[in-house]
């Protein structure tokens, strides 16, 4: 567990903090602010909850069934119920690091003050953050709307004490027995308090911070892996001049070509090399790379600009107005956030595909200006790289399959009360498949450039100093280099380690400076 603590306040929870929180273990505390913000909402519920009115959320039922006013007497259990009822997820786990985004982002907007949550429930979600309980949450059971309700059910059932979760040993156990054994007494809900805890896009949103997290490194990854392809392939670096991508100004295509510019700086390939096959111009894959890597770049930025506007949302139904009112509204509609997963999706597929058609010209003795088919020591002998391109391309075709936007695929619930959803949470869940993917399918562009730049520098050709620090920095890694046919998978393996932990960047950002 990091020890970093990470404050929770009424706002400004940023994307940093998910991150720490979910994947490295930062512990939580609420504000004092937050406590204050949290009683204060608590005594308007109260106050409605004494009142012969129904309220909505407070004293009646839910969904389809808010016709029904609820007597006093029946509220706990009513809150129970639908925590108990609405944890009916089915399939395979969701990852630890998904479970605890979706823990904090809740916690995050009861803390808002806008829930009418007990500062003690507020209290109880942190403590199981700082225990390392994790809820067992399944892979169906979100349709986006209401928010993510059965993987935010099953979190509040372990704050109940009730279901299943997972200790800090990794081990599945009652979740009775993990919050005992961990001195956390469950929490017994009070009126609206169930339904604050189940109402949000906190499983959408975790999982689109930590995309984007991911995504940024492996954009600058990719801008890296373009460039050695293009110095393998004796290309031209001329199509990487500032005043080409200054009159078309769009930001990501003018970053992506820098960092290109960059890693090619005093390549002795780039451009001398073609007296024996003259080239007017480079192929799309390498000449475009700029622009569709920019393109993705700047699509990364828009969907941060949404990710922070939720960040700074408070998503439930209802809320509690500063002026005492307790509003029914419709802010837990995940389209929002759902539409950028779908739109990371598609440009993800794109970054993927533009990738592997460098892989495969690299291959193609036909098309690789003067390396040996498939890279290979002994072709004919020797395969070389011809099924790593079989594999990269297997998974080039799944994110086009990826690609489809869920968020088109509204589907009606909840008799009919419930009748356009977002499916948020499944544009999220495949969207983590894609990036996945596209981590994979980097690596083997690197693995394929980096050794038709070794076998380039046998030939006396000097590579740019920042490809040979990338080159040495994945040998080092255990990906090795030319030679003969060998066990292929665990060198794809470890240069698909080496890509993900954005170690390819750290490699060259010595030489290059810190690439963008």
């Amino acid at each position: 567990m990091d020890m970093h603590t990470v404050v929770v306040g009424t706002s400004g929870t940023t994307a940093e903090d998910v991150v720490a929180v979910a994947r490295h273990g930062a512990r939580v505390e609420l504000s004092a602010a937050a406590v204050e913000a949290l009683a204060a909402a608590r005594l308007i519920v109260d106050a409605l909850a004494a009142k012969p009115e129904p309220v909505y959320g407070v004293s009646t039922g839910f969904g389809a069934l808010a016709s029904r006013h609820i007597s006093p007497e029946l509220r706990a259990q009513l809150q129970r119920n639908i925590v108990r009822s609405h944890a009916a997820g089915m399939g395979p786990r969701v990852e630890r690091e998904v479970v605890r985004a979706l823990m904090f982002l809740r916690l995050k907007t009861v803390a808002s003050g806008h829930t009418g949550v007990r500062p003690e429930v507020a209290q109880t979600m942190a403590d199981l953050l700082n225990a390392g309980i994790t809820p067992v949450v399944h892979e169906y059971g979100s349709l986006g709307c209401s928010g993510d309700l059965a993987p935010l059910s099953h979190c509040a059932l372990t704050l109940m004490g009730e279901g299943d979760a997972e200790g800090p040993d990794g081990t599945v156990r009652p979740a009775g027995e993990l919050l005992a054994a961990h001195g956390i007494t469950p929490v017994e809900l009070r009126e609206k308090e169930g339904l604050a805890l189940l109402n949000g896009t906190d499983g959408m949103l975790g999982m689109l911070v930590m995309a984007l997290a991911d995504l940024k490194n492996l954009y600058t990854s990719a801008d890296i892996t373009a460039a050695l392809s293009l110095e393998a392939l004796l290309g031209t670096d001329k199509v990487l001049a500032p005043e080409l991508h200054a009159i078309r100004p769009h930001p990501g295509q003018g970053v992506s070509a820098d960092n290109m510019l960059r890693v090619l700086a005093g390549s002795g390939l780039t451009g001398h090399h073609q007296d024996d096959a003259p080239r007017v111009q480079d192929a799309y894959s390498v000449r475009c790379a700029p622009q569709v890597n920019g393109a993705g770049r700047d699509t990364l930025d828009y969907a941060a600009v949404v990710a922070g506007r939720e960040l700074a949302s408070s998503v439930d139904n209802p809320v509690v107005l500063p002026d005492g009112r307790v509003e029914s509204n419709g802010n837990f509609h995940g389209a929002p956030v759902a539409y950028v997963l779908d739109f990371l999706a598609i440009v993800a597929a794109d970054l993927g595909s533009i990738c592997e058609r460098r892989t495969d010209r690299l291959l193609d003795k036909n098309r690789s200006h003067g390396l040996p088919p498939f890279l290979a020591d002994d072709a004919g002998v020797d395969s070389g790289l011809m099924i790593a391109q079989y594999t990269q391309a297997a998974l080039v075709s799944e994110m086009k399959r990826l690609a489809v936007p869920a968020s088109a695929d509204s589907i009606p619930s909840s008799a009919m009360q419930e009748d356009h959803v977002s499916m948020g949470w499944s544009a999220a869940r495949k969207l983590r498949t894609a990036v996945d993917n596209l981590a994979r399918i980097v690596a083997v562009e690197l693995y394929a450039a980096t050794r038709a730049v070794e076998l380039r520098a046998a030939e006396g050709l000097v590579p740019a100093p920042a490809s040979q620090a990338a080159v040495a920095a994945l040998r080092a890694a255990g990906a090795e280099g030319p030679g003969p046919d060998r066990f292929l998978a665990p060198d794809l393996a470890a240069a698909d380690t080496f890509v993900r932990e954005g170690r390819l960047v750290a490699a060259v950002e010595p030489v290059t400076g810190p690439l963008a």
